[in-house]
């Protein structure tokens, strides 16, 4: 139904002739991690981002050129001399924003950014003096080849210079954490209900022992590559030199990138240890959620204070409030991490035939998936940072649940009517009628154990024993963690 004029005129109304943000002369962020969050995950645009994949590009095209010469590979090459080497490698030591904007323009005109890099380096040649050896550059090599090796190196420079060391001081704080709350009982709660008594630390113990898992298989990643030419049957390389040991010369080069060979391509690198190594941190993503949702929970109940961060505002209208806020960003980002790993690994596994192109848009997008892992580890480590154990909480949380001996108890019993006790009989039912659906305190439940006619040492175990020392092994089973 159409407003009335006096209506339509009470609208408020946003202004029409506004500024385009998209023109302006300073960039401005579509994503949060290239605005908001930038200084969180920088460090990663060292590998990751597409001028850290141009210069891992000419990387590979240098030392590849470097190798042809070194080992007089072609008929007519020499070696090239230490100096022309150290110039070559310039290229990618001296790498900068210039250079960046010189690919880009590179790039207007050959819409290829491979071929990109090829010319660019190409143009370097005479100031080095080796003007000669410019076929040499991209000599039998498809993009792939150069791409492959490229992304291998930056995503193991990724993981092993920024993720992993963000993941380590992670499982060291929660190691500190199980340490320090190894001995503090606590209520457990199965389905959310009082269930048998266990320590704080040996609740983190478990998080941390499954992050820990998933860091030894992350480090043991093995990072293959290929160099192999546009079918991987190094077709190219034996039309132009026969004579040469070409899975050899891969093999070495491809080695000697600190990567592993892979023999058996097509024109692309398979991408399965891509798919394996994703597959890991998203379970380790999904593990530290699983963390996020836990201590979230346990600060709901009181279990945890907040330490406040001075001048910090938790609500925009109850001053009160201390919100877990890193805990639940956290969460965000590790689905959004997750989200993008699974698809990157379910669609790198695929390629057709010999060859298609849905792995270098997909690519492109490792960054992103590295980004919000590594921001959410960061905001888990500021909120674990900031976390103080009321223990005086989870001790009127045990007081107050003393039915939870009734595990014990009957357990008892039936050790009991197996030791020839008589009157043992049922033990599980009776406890299930004292404790069922019931809150039961300490003077109850010893009356109830003092009638049950145990024998006197189990009795006198049972009288003992109180919510709080119903733990079990609790406390030497954080030693786990150093195993």
């Amino acid at each position: 139904m159409p407003h009335s004029s006096a209506s339509a005129d009470a609208l408020v109304r946003i202004p029409s002739g506004r500024r385009s943000l998209s023109e302006s002369d300073t960039p401005i962020a579509l994503g949060p991690l290239d605005g908001r969050y930038r200084g969180a995950v920088s460090p990663l645009v060292d590998y990751l981002s597409e001028a850290a994949l141009n210069r891992d590009r000419i990387a590979v095209e240098v030392e590849w050129l470097i190798q042809l010469t070194s080992d007089s590979v072609l008929p007519g090459t020499k070696p090239l001399s230490a100096e022309q080497q150290n110039q070559l490698r310039s290229l990618v030591t001296e790498f900068d924003a210039d250079s960046v904007a010189e690919l880009g323009e590179l790039e207007k005109t050959t819409v290829h950014d491979v071929k990109a890099v090829e010319y660019y380096i190409g143009r370097r040649l005479a100031e080095i003096g080796i003007e000669d050896l410019k076929p040499l550059v991209h000599f039998a090599c498809t993009s792939e080849d150069i791409n492959n090796l490229s992304y291998a190196l930056g995503i193991k420079g990724a993981v092993e210079n920024v993720w992993l060391p963000a993941a380590r001081e992670l499982s060291t704080k929660l190691h500190a954490m199980s340490e320090a709350n190894r001995e503090v009982p606590m209520l457990s709660r199965t389905h959310g209900q009082p269930a048998t008594p266990s320590t704080l630390g040996k609740e983190l113990a478990v998080l941390a022992h499954r992050l820990d898992r998933q860091l030894k298989r992350i480090e043991a990643t093995e990072y293959l590559g290929k160099i192999n030419g546009a079918t991987g049957t190094y077709a190219a390389h034996y039309a132009a030199v026969p004579e040469a040991d070409w899975q050899q010369v891969s093999r070495r080069f491809v080695e000697g990138l600190g990567l592993s060979w892979n023999p058996l391509t097509t024109q692309i690198e398979s991408h399965d240890w891509q798919a394996e190594l994703y597959a890991d941190i998203a379970r380790f993503n999904r593990i530290l959620h699983n963390l996020c949702t836990d201590i979230w929970s346990y600060i709901s109940i009181g279990y945890f204070r907040q330490i406040p961060v001075p001048g910090a505002t938790g609500s925009s209208t109850m001053p009160h409030k201390v919100n877990p806020i890193r805990f639940e960003n956290a969460e965000a980002n590790l689905e959004i991490s997750s989200a993008l790993l699974d698809t990157l690994a379910s669609t790198l596994v695929t390629s057709r035939w010999q060859r298609d192109l849905t792995d270098s848009s997909s690519q492109r997008n490792i960054g992103v998936a590295f980004g919000h892992s590594v921001l959410a580890i960061g905001n888990v480590l500021g909120g674990l940072g900031r976390l103080d154990t009321a223990q005086e909480v989870l001790a009127a949380d045990l007081d107050h649940n003393w039915e939870v001996l009734g595990e014990a108890i009957q357990t008892v019993m039936r050790a009991e009517a197996i030791a020839g006790v008589p009157g043992m009989d049922d033990p599980y039912e009776r406890l299930k009628d004292l404790t069922r659906g019931q809150r039961v305190d300490a003077e109850r439940m010893r009356e109830f154990v003092s009638g049950l006619g145990l024998s006197a040492a189990a009795e006198e175990r049972l009288q003992a024993l109180t919510p709080a020392s119903y733990i079990g092994i609790a406390t030497t089973l954080v030693d786990h963690l150093s195993d």
